[in-house]
């Protein structure tokens, strides 16, 4: 008892006299004031874009967008008149006309409160964080009617196609208004086109966390494992007409801040 009385005062008496060591210190040293954080105003909601964002789309224009297809032509998707757009089946996938590398998306989209279809089957589209080229090559986050029905779980809202399971099932009801916010880091290749470091993707769907800072193992694919098969540099975002046959998605409220 003795010695284990006089062993917990010592360690006592040294951690006093490391803490009063501490506390006679400069605690300016330790002070960082520069660079000075830029000012940015946040949007009176959880929604509403901060100053600093490309607003790509407010609910009146297509202007930042154009046709995978065909970039020369504007997107064919339907302009409604509530501020939102919906996918036009058949007419193809649209992107951005700008690029981005690293970015926080904010983009909100709908599955038609009248749906049918299950599985894969509906309510089906895709937000590509980077569209690597024609066809549906790119890094994809799932957009699909998980309310009350059952996919393949990498597959599934919320998933990074498979690759990556979300941590949860955030979906409402078909005809609630849902949203995705987004950290994209892009992947970055050596000279010889080798990779240096992969892209990277934090999401929330619905304010719920479902992926956190998963490093992506390549672009989506639908059969055969990912791989990073393309150099490439800053790319535009891509969002995919899937041919569901059921009642097509929309979107609205979209933008994003370069990071």
């Amino acid at each position: 008892m003795y010695k284990l009385t006089s062993l917990a005062m010592m360690a006592g008496f040294i951690s006093s006299a490391l803490f009063a060591q501490d506390t006679k210190g400069d605690p300016k040293k330790t002070e960082v004031w520069e660079p000075v954080p830029k000012v940015v105003t946040p949007g009176n909601t959880s929604s509403e874009a901060p100053s600093d964002a490309v607003v790509l789309f407010n609910g009146s224009s297509f202007n930042e967008w154009r046709s995978v297809k065909d970039t020369t032509q504007p997107a064919g998707w339907t302009m409604n008149t509530d501020g939102s757009f919906t996918v036009k089946k058949g007419t193809g996938n649209i992107e951005t006309k700008r690029r981005f590398t690293d970015y926080q998306l904010h983009i909100e989209w709908r599955i038609p409160e009248v749906i049918s279809g299950t599985g894969q089957g509906r309510g089906n589209s895709g937000v590509f964080l980077a569209s690597t080229g024609p066809g549906d090559q790119g890094y994809e986050i799932q957009v699909l009617d998980n309310y009350n029905n059952s996919t393949y779980v990498n597959g599934q809202a919320g998933s990074i196609y498979k690759q990556y399971i979300p941590l949860a099932n955030a979906c409402k009801k078909p005809g609630e208004w849902q949203c995705y916010d987004i950290i994209w880091t892009a992947p970055r290749f050596n000279d010889d086109g080798s990779l240096k470091s992969p892209a990277r993707i934090t999401a929330l769907h619905n304010g719920v966390l479902v992926q956190n800072n998963v490093e992506l193992k390549g672009i989506t694919v639908y059969i055969g494992p990912p791989s990073y098969n393309k150099v490439h540099g800053a790319c535009p975002i891509k969002l995919q007409d899937h041919g569901d046959p059921s009642e097509p998605i929309s979107f609205r409220n979209i933008w994003v801040r370069e990071l």
